[in-house]
This record gives C-alpha cells, sequence and structure tokens, in this order.
C-alpha cells in the first residue's frame, strides 16, 4: 500500500518516540553496574521536537466536535448539545406542492394557453320571420384570440352562413321577373341561394369539471353582410387540350342584392378534452344571431334588407 509524504512523515516521528521511550527504560538497568563515570549522559529524543500525539484528545471525543479543541470547549459544546431538547427545536420544513406557475409566452399564471383557436362547421336554421324566405344549409367558421385565465377569454371569429330560398319565396320572384317585359321562358329554371358572412368579437366564460368535459357560454357582436344571389341555368362549353368542346349547364347569377349591418349573437357549448396532457377540445355549441338589416324597401328584393334571426350550430376543434 502506497504512502504519502505526509503519512510517511508521521509514523517515522511515532515510531522514534516509540524507540525513545524503549530507550529511556532499558538504560537504567543496562548501566547500574558500569561505572558512574564512564556512564554516557542521558539522551532525549523529544528536544527540539514536539511529540506526535502532543495535540490528539480522544477521551472526551463527541459527535461533531473536533479532537483538536481545548478539553473545556468540548466539554462545553458537549453539555450544550445534550441540553437541547427536541421540542426545542422547530418542526421540519416540508415541501408544499401547489398548482404550477408558468411564466413562459404561451401560458397564463394558471396554466392555461394565452392563445385560442378554433374552426368548425354545421348548419344554420332560419328562426321567425326570416323563416318565411329562407331555409337551413350550412356554414363554417374559423377564429382566433386570447384566453386571460382559464374562465375568460375573447375571440375574434369569421363566419359564413348559407341558406337557400324557400319554394313560394322563388315563386314570387319568378312572377315578378315575367312582369318585366322579358320573353316567355327567360326565368325557367329560376333558383336562389342566400348567405350572411360576419366578423365578431365573442368573449367566453367557460366551465371546466374534474374530469375532461367542459362547458362555456358565449356572446358577442359584429357586422353582418347578407346577400341574396338569383340565378338561371346557363349553357357552357369546356374545351380540351385537343380543341374539342365539351357542353355543361350551371347556374349563373344574373341578380343579387347585398345589405350590411351590425348584429349581436349568444348561446352555449360543450367541450371535451382529447387528452389530460393537451389543451386540444371538441366543442358543439348553439347560438341565436339577430342582425339589425334596415335595406330599402324599394329593391325589387326587398326582403333581403329585412332584419335577420337564424340558429347556427357548429361542431369543431379549439386548442
Amino acid at each position: 500500500m502506497s504512502l504519502n509524504a505526509g503519512q510517511f512523515f508521521v509514523r517515522n516521528r511515532i515510531f522514534a518516540a516509540v524507540i525513545a521511550i524503549s530507550a529511556a527504560a532499558i538504560a537504567p538497568s543496562a548501566h547500574a553496574a558500569a561505572d558512574p563515570a564512564e556512564a554516557p549522559a542521558s539522551i532525549n529524543f523529544n528536544t527540539g521536537v514536539g511529540s506526535p500525539l502532543s495535540n490528539l484528545t480522544y477521551a472526551d471525543m463527541t459527535y461533531g466536535v473536533s479532537s483538536s479543541a481545548a478539553p473545556d470547549a468540548v466539554a462545553d459544546e458537549r453539555d450544550a448539545l445534550a441540553s437541547t431538547s427536541s421540542a426545542d427545536q422547530p418542526p421540519p420544513r416540508r415541501r408544499t406542492y401547489g398548482r404550477p406557475r408558468y411564466s413562459d409566452n404561451l401560458h397564463n399564471a394558471d396554466g392555461s394557453t394565452k392563445y385560442a383557436f378554433e374552426f368548425g362547421g354545421g348548419f344554420a336554421a332560419p328562426a321567425g320571420s326570416t323563416a318565411h324566405y329562407n331555409t337551413l344549409s350550412y356554414k363554417f367558421s374559423v377564429g382566433g384570440g386570447l384566453n386571460f385565465n382559464k374562465t375568460f377569454g375573447v375571440l375574434l371569429q369569421y363566419d359564413y352562413d348559407r341558406f337557400g330560398l324557400t319554394g313560394g319565396n322563388i315563386n314570387r320572384q319568378y312572377n315578378l321577373y315575367n312582369t318585366l317585359g322579358y320573353a316567355a321562358g327567360t326565368f325557367a329554371g329560376l333558383d336562389a341561394n342566400a348567405h350572411v358572412w360576419s366578423i365578431t368579437a365573442n368573449p367566453t366564460i367557460s366551465f371546466h369539471s374534474a374530469g375532461r368535459s367542459g362547458a362555456y357560454l358565449v356572446g358577442g357582436l359584429g357586422y353582418y353582410r347578407k346577400t341574396t344571389n338569383f340565378t338561371l341555368p346557363s349553357t357552357g362549353c369546356y374545351y380540351d387540350y385537343f380543341g374539342n368542346c365539351y357542353q355543361y349547364t350551371a347556374n349563373q347569377t344574373f341578380d343579387s342584392y347585398t345589405n350590411g349591418a351590425f348584429g349581436v349573437n349568444g348561446g352555449v357549448g360543450l367541450t371535451y378534452k382529447l387528452s389530460n396532457f393537451s389543451s386540444n377540445r371538441l366543442f358543439a355549441e348553439a347560438r341565436y344571431v339577430w342582425i339589425d338589416n334596415n335595406g330599402s324597401r324599394a329593391d325589387f328584393y326587398p326582403a333581403n334588407g329585412y332584419r335577420t334571426g337564424y340558429f347556427p350550430v357548429t361542431v369543431g376543434m379549439r386548442w
């Protein structure tokens, strides 16, 4: 086993001290019968060299107290430790686990995402007097906004709600067109459609359950633009690469009416989280929309300017 320089030095000094003590014990008996005049002078091996054991104190060693301390200091410190009872000590501090705190740019302090997005589709059903002119059809919507916490957020939303026209409404318009003096059969195959596109700001209040499901209230206001198009079948020609003509028939818009106004909406929705570790949620909601249209009664189709009410129902994804 290898020894470093310090260990080698200490062991040599201890060995020298042991030899000195043994020599001191043997010297009196070895020179007892000899002539006192011939007795050599006594040798002091410790002259000028301190004993390596002089600083070691083992008798009063206490755990946590230095062995090189003075005896009185050792005793005082040992008594102080012995006199301290566990009752005088404060209880150990426990680590607490609370709600996580977020400090990044994508989350609020309560863990909710700061930015909200959604898209969805469904149908729009006319209500009230609007149902006398329009029929149910499809819709789609997209939106984005801010969540201020898990409960409150604001969504800026674009919606496109499409409608058909009732048969009676189309017939009335057909008879009106025929009074304009066009050739008989000009308006054969008359059809029509309507749509409302809107941009709205929608505050949302969410309610979360212990599981993955939740609910929310939504309401808002914004700008709505309503358009009604009347169409007639038209024959066209599609030319392929070799110049061959392929005829087709499609409805083409020949008369259109547009009216814009402010409106409000409100409704309820349900959500379901796809994962406990994700903010992605399926949603289904129903709202009521009311638009304060005030179009000119002198239009050839004045119903486009009537006040409008309908129920849009949307299913989609939020995150």
